[in-house]
C-alpha cells in the first residue's frame, strides 16, 4: 500500500493541536499535557494522546513508519507506533525526550487497564527512528530501526484484546507543559516480517 491509501484509511481518535499531510510526510504539532498511561506504579490515568489508526481484520502482516522529534525539547515529548483498541488496552513504541544528554526508546503494553514500560537510554543525538509493528494473530512484534533497514526487536507481546479487528498507526504527545511537530514518513504495510518460530514447538 502506499503512503496515500494507508493515510486515506486512517482516522483520529483524539485530534491533535495540529496536522498536516503532504509529499508523503506526516506533521503533527502536540498539546501540552497529552500522554497514555494506565494506573501501574504512578497510579494515575492518562488517556487523551492523540491517535491516527486505520483499522484492519489481517491476522498476519507488519506495519513500518519513520519517526522524525528533531523539535522535541521537553520531557517525556514523544511520538511513535501505536495499537490502541480502547483506554484499558494497547501499546506504543517511541522515543521519549530526557534531556540534552539522553532520550528513552521503549515501549508500553497495556492489557486490563495496566501499563507497563521497557526502555533503554540512548544518545540525544538521535532524532529519527523507524519502527516495525507485526502481528501474528493476537501476539505481536515491535521492533526499530535507525536506519530503515536492520531492525532490532524490542518486544514481543500477547494482547488479551487483539485477537480480531484491530486499529494501529501513528501518535504523539506531551505529558507535561511542552509542544513539538512530530514527523511521520515512509509508511508502508507489507506481508508479515515476523517469522513463525522454528524452534521449540508447543506443548
Amino acid at each position: 500500500m502506499t503512503f496515500e491509501q494507508i493515510y486515506n484509511q486512517m482516522a483520529w481518535t483524539r485530534k491533535p493541536e495540529k496536522v498536516e499531510a503532504k509529499g508523503g510526510v506526516i506533521a503533527v504539532t502536540t498539546k501540552p499535557h497529552t500522554d497514555l498511561w494506565q494506573r501501574t506504579y504512578y497510579h494515575f490515568r492518562n488517556d487523551n494522546a492523540p491517535v491516527l489508526q486505520m483499522k484492519t481484520n489481517e491476522r498476519f502482516f507488519s506495519f513500518v513508519v519513520k519517526t522524525d522529534f528533531s523539535q522535541s525539547h521537553h520531557r517525556f515529548d514523544q511520538c511513535g507506533i501505536v495499537m490502541y483498541l480502547d483506554s484499558e488496552n494497547w501499546l506504543k513504541a517511541s522515543v521519549e525526550y530526557e534531556n540534552e544528554q539522553f532520550q528513552h526508546l521503549g515501549s508500553v503494553v497495556t492489557n486490563g487497564g495496566y501499563s507497563d514500560w521497557a526502555t533503554t537510554a540512548i544518545p540525544a543525538d538521535v532524532k529519527t527512528m523507524w519502527y516495525r509493528f507485526s502481528r501474528r494473530e493476537n501476539d505481536y512484534c515491535i521492533e526499530c530501526s535507525t536506519d530503515g533497514v536492520h531492525f532490532n526487536q524490542m518486544r514481543i507481546c500477547h494482547m488479551h484484546a487483539g485477537a480480531e479487528e484491530i486499529c494501529f498507526g501513528i501518535y504523539a504527545c506531551s505529558p507535561e507543559d511542552s509542544s513539538f511537530t512530530a514527523l511521520f514518513s515512509d509508511m508502508k504495510i507489507t506481508a508479515c516480517a515476523w517469522q513463525a518460530h522454528d524452534g521449540q514447538q508447543p506443548d
